[in-house]
């Protein structure tokens, strides 16, 4: 197995940069919501295109970018597929309690 890396990407947020604006406006868009859901659901890192998201590749890339721009996720390449973890601690450190009550409203909204 490949080691991962983050090399090739070089847009994450340092933790002491995660903004709460920057969260809550990345994590008002549905799809988000529900990459971030899945995310917490999974117990390990979650390459881009296995996520349930019903929207096509570019866009799926756009809402990738805005949460790793937002600190909300973590992305690296695993070989040549591009893996993804959230940032849970940074964002628990950051904003206490704010994580857990988004992924909560967010498998609500998955049930409807």
């Amino acid at each position: 197995m490949t080691a991962p890396t983050t090399e090739r990407i070089t847009d994450h947020l340092a933790a002491e940069d995660i903004a709460l604006q920057g969260v809550l406006e990345a994590l008002a868009d549905p799809v988000r919501r529900s990459i971030v859901r899945q995310l917490a659901d999974s117990e390990r890192t979650i390459a881009c295109g296995t996520f349930d998201i019903n929207v096509t590749r570019s866009t799926s890339t756009h809402h990738f970018k805005v949460l790793r721009r937002a600190g909300i996720l973590r992305q690296q390449y695993e070989g040549t597929v591009k893996t993804n973890s959230l940032r849970r601690a940074d964002l628990d450190r950051a904003f206490p309690g704010l994580l857990d009550a988004i992924i909560e409203a967010a498998r609500r909204e998955a049930k409807q």
